[in-house]
């Protein structure tokens, strides 16, 4: 499976994938007609104040660089802890000394960083367990006393079921039973509310223009590009499997407000009137707070939201090669005719 070995030495495409981001941003912008004042692209960017992050020269907060979301904090709280909210610091110590020895327990999660010999050495494609860290002292990423994601009503336990029904059975049956990861559509690691991962390729990067805002994952090189201009999102009928994404300011926080999603692409059994609110917040130089806030009137009873400190890193952001040269869905499916064909000659 190619899109295992994302970590790929592929630098110059990688280069050449930012560099083409970059420029199809700065083409978003405006170009002065002759006889005009210099426009605000080409001043230099004001002065941050104290305790303001830095601006660009639009006067909007800076959010550009490459940051990653690596951290061993599990989604929801364990039961253990109650309403423990926050570690002290030498809990965290702690904590971590044990993630790094391959016991974690319910206070971390590895994720991709979980030691998996049948399928590949973690080590060739640099997962260093001795890297494996929180990124902050929170317990849970879902904030508050509960931790954990509210109860699903009955009526989306009865709608998800009903859907993992039909395809009962019939999982190998065409392309269209597999999950969208299988043909590199969609990652779980590129969609959003965006969760992050421990100690895997989750670096993101963060390019402004005038009116927009692009996030460059480096899981599938993906690119969201987000509109800040005030426009309206695109009508309810046309439905979308990332949802439609727009974003404006308040004060330093970029606010992406997200609608229009597909049942195709639930989010923890979600239905298509999900509507998912994201911040993102500068909150030093080299930490970014990302909050998502999850409203779906007909999965849960009430929204809820998670906090997830990133850190800015120097990168690179590598080529993930998945889909080029994938060959997983063709294998599966070629091994279900296989095994159809020979379930039929013993039935005869």
């Amino acid at each position: 499976m190619s899109h295992l070995s994302y970590r790929s030495l592929a630098s110059t495409a990688a280069l050449a994938a930012v560099v083409a981001v970059a420029v199809f941003v700065a083409l978003l912008a405006p170009s002065p007609a002759t006889g005009q004042t210099q426009s605000p692209a080409t001043k230099a960017p004001p002065a941050a104040k104290a305790g303001t992050p830095p601006r660009t020269p639009d006067g909007k907060p800076d959010l550009q660089g490459i940051w990653t979301d690596n951290t061993l904090t599990p989604l929801e709280r364990p039961k253990a802890l109650g309403t423990k909210e926050f570690y002290t610091d030498q809990e965290l110590t702690e904590a971590t000394k044990k993630a790094r020895q391959g016991n974690p327990g319910e206070e971390a999660e590895l994720g991709a960083a979980r030691q998996q010999a049948v399928r590949y050495d973690l080590e060739l494609y640099g997962f260093d367990a001795g890297k494996l860290r929180f990124s902050s002292n929170r317990t849970s990423l879902i904030v508050g006393p509960e931790g954990v994601v509210p109860p699903m009503l009955p009526a989306a336990r009865e709608r998800n079921a009903e859907r993992a029904a039909i395809n009962k059975g019939h999982e190998f049956d065409s392309y269209a039973n597999r999950p969208l990861s299988e043909r590199c559509i969609l990652m779980n690691q590129e969609r959003i509310p965006m969760t992050p991962g421990a100690n895997e390729g989750n670096l993101l990067q963060i390019v402004q223009g005038p009116g927009y805002v692009t996030l460059v994952h480096e899981i599938d090189h993906s690119t969201r590009v987000i509109p800040t201009d005030g426009r309206a999102h695109v009508p309810q009928n046309i439905r979308l499997w990332q949802g439609d994404s727009v974003g404006h300011w308040e004060g330093d926080t970029l606010v992406v407000d997200t609608t229009n999603f597909t049942n195709r692409t639930p989010f923890r059994g979600s239905s298509e009137k999900l509507h998912l609110i994201e911040r993102f917040t500068r909150t030093a130089d080299n930490v970014m707070t990302y909050q998502f806030t999850v409203e779906d009137p007909a999965t849960w009873a009430k929204p809820w939201t998670a906090e997830i400190a990133w850190t800015k890193t120097k990168g690179p952001v590598y080529e993930w090669a998945c889909h080029e040269g994938n060959t997983m869905i063709t294998t599966i499916l070629r091994g279900a005719r296989v095994g159809d064909a020979e379930a039929a000659k013993k039935g005869k």
